[in-house]
């Protein structure tokens, strides 16, 4: 397993199937409280990882305005309601 610090380089993708496989390491219970303890901080950084590259997605999603036409007129921040 790579440094903590390398987490901020994954894909959210990358990060959630890594994310995923540590989940499913620490649900079978058979892995020792040492790496255990480890996964979990893993975990947790790759958690907030795929948090903080969510919100920047939503922050970049844009609602498309229409004008009195009908027609596309621009677009707004999507929680501008």
């Amino acid at each position: 397993m790579s440094d903590a610090a390398d987490v901020n380089a994954l894909s959210f993708e990358k990060a959630l199937a890594e994310l995923e496989a540590i989940v499913g390491k620490l649900e079978k219970g058979d892995v020792p409280l040492e790496e255990s303890i480890a996964l979990y901080a893993r975990g947790e950084a790759l958690k907030a990882r795929c948090d903080a590259l969510l919100k920047d997605a939503e922050a970049r999603v844009e609602k498309i305005t229409l004008g009195a036409d009908g027609r596309p007129a621009g677009t707004q921040p999507l929680d501008g309601e």
